[in-house]
C-alpha cells in the first residue's frame, strides 16, 4: 500500500510564475489530490543575487488564481517547516557537519584560478572537466591553518567510486548513471549557502516528499541527489521527468519567443479564465482516456494518472487555448458573464447610451477571450474610418454598387420604423431584401459595414442598430451613403 502521497512545488523567486513552472505545479497538485495526498509549496530562495522583488508573491498569487492551493506553504505552515530555504540554513549545517564527520564530504580551498587551470589542462587532454581532489589530501592541521588564515572554502561531496545510480522514472522508465562520470561536486558555497542539488535532497527528505514531478532538464541533477540519499541512508522519492513544452515550430519555449506569452499573469491580463487555463495546461503532456477535452478541476483530479503522462514534447497551441477558453465563456450564465465582462466594457465603452447588459448578450457567443472585448465594441464609441472595399463580400454577393443601392433603400424605411428592437429591425431589413429581389446578405452586410466600419464585429447589423439607437443608426447609414457616392 502506498504511503501518504506528499509532493512539492519548489520555485525560486528569481522570476514570475511562467507556463513551465505552472504546469509542474499543476501535475504535482493533480497527482497529490488524485491519491488523497498533500501538495507542499516550498520557496528555494538561496540564489540571493538573482531573486527579484515580487517573485514569491507572483508565484503565490497566480497559483491561487489557477486554483492550485497548497496544503502547506510559508503562508500555511505545517509540521515540516520552515518553507523558505534561507530559513532552513541550520538544518543544512547539521547534515553537512554529519557528512564531514563521516568523511562523505570535505572542505576545498582551491581558488577559481586553480580550478580554471586544471579544467584547461583536462580539456586540452580530451578529458571531461572534473575536480582533481587536491584538497582531499589536506591534513587536519593544514585545514585548521587555512581556516585560521581566513581562506575561503567550499564543501564538496566525496563521490563514491564504482557506484551505479539507477532510478525508475515514472514517465521514462529506468535511467542509470555511473559515479565515475561525476566529479566531486560542491554542496556548500563559500558564502555558507547550500547548492541546489544538496538542499533539495535535505528538504525533500525532511518534508517526507514521496514523489517528484519536474521538467526533463532535471534528469542530469538526479544522480547527484541520489548520491546524497545513498550516503545518508535515506529513501529517495519516486521521480517523474516531464517533457518540454514547445511552440508550434517544435522549438523550446524561451523568453525570446514572442509568439507565445510566457507568464501566467499575461493570460490573466489578456482575459483568459483561470478554469480554462487550468484545463488547457493539464492537457500539455497528459492525455485523458476518451475524446473529451473540457474538464472541471474535480474531473481532472479524478481522471489524472501518472501512467498517461507523455514522453513526447508538448505543443503549446495558442489557438487550442483560445478554443478551450471560448468553451468556458460560452457556457457561463449571463449574470456571471456580465460581471466578468463589465470591467472590460467600462474601459472600452465611452458612449453612455449603450446598454451594456444587452451588449453582453450579443458578444458572449462571439468572443474567445475577455481581452477581445475592446476591439469588438470600440466602434460603438465612434465610427472608425474605413475603406469602401469593406462593402465587397463574395459570400454575401455584395459590392460597393449594391451596397449603395441597399443603403438608399434602407434609410427611408428605418426613418419611419417605430419598433426599434433587434427582432423588428431584422424583419424590416429582410422584407426590404425580399421586396427588391435581393439576398438578405446584400442588405444586412452593407448596413453592418456602415454602422461599424469593421470587417468583424460582435453582433450583426440589426443587433448593432438596436444598441446604437435610431438616431445614431440613421446618422451612420447616411454617412455610408455619402462615402460611397463620393468614391
Amino acid at each position: 500500500m502506498m504511503n501518504k502521497v506528499r509532493v512539492r512545488y519548489a520555485p525560486s523567486p528569481t522570476g514570475f510564475l511562467h507556463i513551465g513552472n505552472a504546469r509542474t505545479a499543476m501535475f504535482n497538485y493533480l497527482f497529490a489530490k488524485h491519491y488523497g495526498g498533500d501538495f507542499v509549496l516550498r520557496i528555494e530562495d538561496t540564489d540571493i543575487e538573482r531573486n527579484v522583488e515580487g517573485g514569491e508573491e507572483s508565484q503565490l498569487h497566480y497559483l491561487n488564481w489557477l486554483g492550485i492551493d497548497p496544503d502547506e506553504s510559508p503562508q500555511k505552515p505545517g509540521a515540516c517547516g520552515p518553507y523558505r530555504q534561507m530559513e532552513r540554513l541550520d538544518l543544512y549545517r547539521a547534515i553537512v557537519d554529519e557528512m564531514l564527520e563521516k568523511g562523505y564530504a570535505y572542505k576545498c580551498f582551491c581558488t577559481a584560478e586553480e580550478l580554471a587551470e586544471v579544467k584547461a589542462i583536462q580539456e586540452a587532454q580530451g578529458q571531461a572537466p572534473m575536480y582533481n581532489r587536491k584538497c582531499t589530501h589536506l591534513s587536519a592541521e593544514e585545514i585548521a591553518e587555512k581556516e585560521a588564515a581566513g581562506m575561503p572554502y567550499v564543501i564538496r561531496v566525496k563521490v563514491p567510486e564504482g557506484k551505479t545510480y539507477t532510478f525508475d522514472d515514472m514517465i521514462r522508465g529506468t535511467i542509470s548513471f555511473e559515479s565515475k562520470d561525476i566529479g566531486d561536486w560542491v554542496i556548500v558555497k563559500s558564502n555558507g549557502i547550500p547548492t541546489y542539488n544538496f538542499a533539495v535532497v535535505v528538504d525533500d527528505h525532511l518534508m517526507n516528499i514521496t514523489h517528484v514531478f519536474r521538467g526533463e532538464e532535471h534528469i542530469s541533477n538526479t544522480p547527484k541527489q541520489l548520491m546524497i540519499y545513498d550516503l545518508m541512508g535515506w529513501e529517495p522519492p519516486k521521480y517523474g521527468h516531464m517533457t518540454l513544452i514547445v511552440n508550434e515550430n517544435k522549438k523550446k519555449l524561451s523568453k525570446r519567443d514572442h509568439s507565445i506569452m510566457q507568464y501566467i499573469s499575461q493570460y490573466d491580463e489578456s482575459g483568459y479564465l483561470p478554469e480554462a487555463m487550468f484545463n488547457f495546461m493539464a492537457l500539455l503532456g497528459w492525455s485523458p482516456e476518451g475524446e473529451e477535452e473540457i474538464f472541471s478541476k474535480e474531473e481532472l483530479i479524478a481522471q489524472f494518472s501518472e501512467h498517461r503522462l507523455s514522453k513526447a514534447p508538448s505543443v503549446f497551441d495558442v489557438n487550442k487555448l483560445k478554443w478551450v477558453n471560448a468553451q468556458y465563456i460560452h457556457k457561463m450564465d449571463s449574470d456571471a458573464f456580465y460581471a466578468h465582462a463589465l470591467p472590460y466594457l467600462k474601459a472600452a465603452i465611452e458612449n453612455p447610451d449603450i446598454d451594456l447588459k444587452a451588449l453582453c448578450a450579443i458578444i458572449q457567443p462571439r468572443i474567445e477571450t475577455f481581452g477581445e472585448i475592446k476591439d469588438a465594441v470600440d466602434f460603438f464609441n465612434a465610427l472608425p474610418s474605413y475603406d469602401n472595399a469593406l462593402y465587397t463580400h463574395k459570400k454575401m454577393k455584395t459590392n460597393a454598387e449594391i451596397a449603395l443601392a441597399s443603403l438608399k433603400l434602407v434609410v427611408p424605411v428605418l426613418e419611419k420604423q417605430e419598433e426599434w428592437s433587434n427582432e423588428a429591425l431584422y424583419e424590416t431589413l429582410c422584407a426590404i431584401a425580399k421586396e427588391h429581389a435581393l439576398k438578405n446578405g446584400q442588405v444586412l452586410w452593407p448596413v453592418r459595414t456602415a454602422l461599424s466600419g469593421k470587417e468583424r464585429t460582435a453582433g450583426g447589423a440589426t443587433e448593432i442598430a438596436f444598441l446604437l439607437g435610431k438616431s445614431e443608426t440613421l446618422k451612420r447609414l447616411q454617412q455610408g451613403i455619402a462615402q460611397l457616392e463620393a468614391a
